[in-house]
């Protein structure tokens, strides 16, 4: 647990009054145990109390907290009144770095639902020192991105080396989902893309395959697989699968959680995500078609024409599915790891309710929790799930109705 009991604040929740942040909020009313103090913050007073009255019973004394992320004062004040901060205000390139800048200052963990590698990176450069310093656990990417990914290697790390099969070798994850896009997903894409137009250089930032390293000349020197590679079937039920719209992320997620751990999931370990579209005749036609959609719609967003047009008919920031989708969602990763000695494992991290939302509030708000409450590994600064807080918030995950399942396959 943190020091500094005296702060008025266990945890704060910041872009409480949008779509996820408001999901967050609801989770932590029912779930987190008595005592804990939670606040909520945003921009606007008014817009803050009507989620608090929408919220369960238990949510309705929390204090409002007004800060915008352009005020670096009200900032400031927000990051050193809270022992941890969660935080679903995005597109993080574009309001974050003010926030995480705060937090790392004061001293304060901080947790967000980030998927964008150039915010990600200019957040390593600016804060790392700065919180190992102060005592921080900056923690990036605690929702749908990049939970799954990050934790089920873990996980599969953990039951290899307590077999003693040696390091990871080749993993490949195929992911599984039924869920919608936010809006805010889709801003977030289109900072990134707009960033990259304006400025070229940023492009070998995102093409890096280890763009979050935290030193890049250490990295080992096994090829790692592309982030989009071409449709096939993959995995040991020769699924068919395309292009993963988030493995662009996910896999620098990973590596950089192995790096941070001393290398320890291996060496030689080779990461990739894939989408799974099924092992018949129509998972070979959706895996073409969904390998042309992603390609289309990256290329829509690169040109202003295109961009308008996409602006129309996409989600936009603070939308998201009924509440009837959200329940009707799930998400499922497999992954397959080879190992030094020979031995096979698979790990399935699975879990209900639409990724984007139901899900990723579960993951942000247990990861909230587990930054205030848990005991955790020693460790401070730029962190990632994994590496903050590994077999920690595994166990809550499990608690709240996900499952991490390890398998020896021989």
């Amino acid at each position: 647990m943190l020091a500094g009991m005296d702060r008025p604040h266990d945890l704060v929740v910041y872009g409480a009054t949008g779509y996820v942040g408001e999901l967050t909020a609801a989770y932590l009313a029912e779930h987190a145990p008595a005592g804990v103090r939670i606040a909520l913050a945003g921009r606007s007073a008014d817009k803050l109390a009507a989620v608090r009255a929408r919220l369960p019973q238990a949510a309705r004394d929390w204090p409002l907290l007004v800060a915008d992320s352009s005020d670096a004062e009200a900032v400031e004040r927000l990051a050193g009144s809270t022992r941890v901060l969660v935080t679903t205000v995005g597109p993080y390139a574009r309001y974050g770095l003010p926030v995480v800048e705060a937090c790392a200052r004061a001293g304060t963990h901080y947790a967000d639902l980030t998927g964008e590698v150039l915010f990600h990176r200019d957040a390593i450069d600016r804060v790392d020192k700065i919180a190992r310093d102060s005592g921080a656990k900056i923690v990036h990417s605690c929702g749908y991105d990049s939970i799954p990914s990050d934790l089920g290697v873990f996980v599969l790390h953990e039951r290899a080396e307590a077999d003693g099969a040696g390091g990871l070798t080749d993993v490949s994850l195929i992911a599984g989902a039924k869920g919608g896009f936010s809006g805010g997903t889709i801003d977030s894409l289109r900072a990134q893309v707009e960033t990259v137009a304006a400025d070229p250089s940023r492009r070998l930032v995102v093409a890096d395959l280890h763009s979050l390293s935290p030193e890049r000349a250490a990295e080992p020197v096994p090829r790692q697989p592309a982030d989009a590679p071409a449709p096939g079937r993959r995995g040991s039920r020769g699924t068919w699968t395309a292009p993963f719209v988030m493995a662009s992320y996910n896999t620098r997620v990973v590596r950089r959680s192995n790096a941070l751990l001393g290398f320890a999931y291996g060496r030689s370990m080779r990461y990739g995500e894939t989408m799974g579209l099924g092992t018949g005749p129509a998972g070979a036609v959706a895996a073409v078609g969904v390998t042309a959609g992603l390609a289309g719609l990256l290329a829509g967003f690169s040109t202003a024409p295109t961009r308008a047009v996409l602006d129309r008919v996409l989600p936009k920031p603070g939308e998201g599915p009924s509440p009837q989708a959200r329940a009707a969602g799930w998400f499922r990763m497999d992954i397959e790891a080879g190992t030094e000695s020979g031995r096979r494992y698979h790990a399935r991290v699975a879990g209900k309710g639409d990724p984007g939302y139901a899900a990723t509030a579960v993951m942000l708000g247990e990861s909230g929790l587990c930054l205030a409450l848990d005991d955790l590994p020693d460790r401070a600064g730029s962190l990632t799930p994994a590496s903050a807080m590994g077999s920690a918030l595994v166990e809550r995950l499990v608690a709240a109705g996900h499952s991490y399942t390890v398998t020896d396959l021989r």
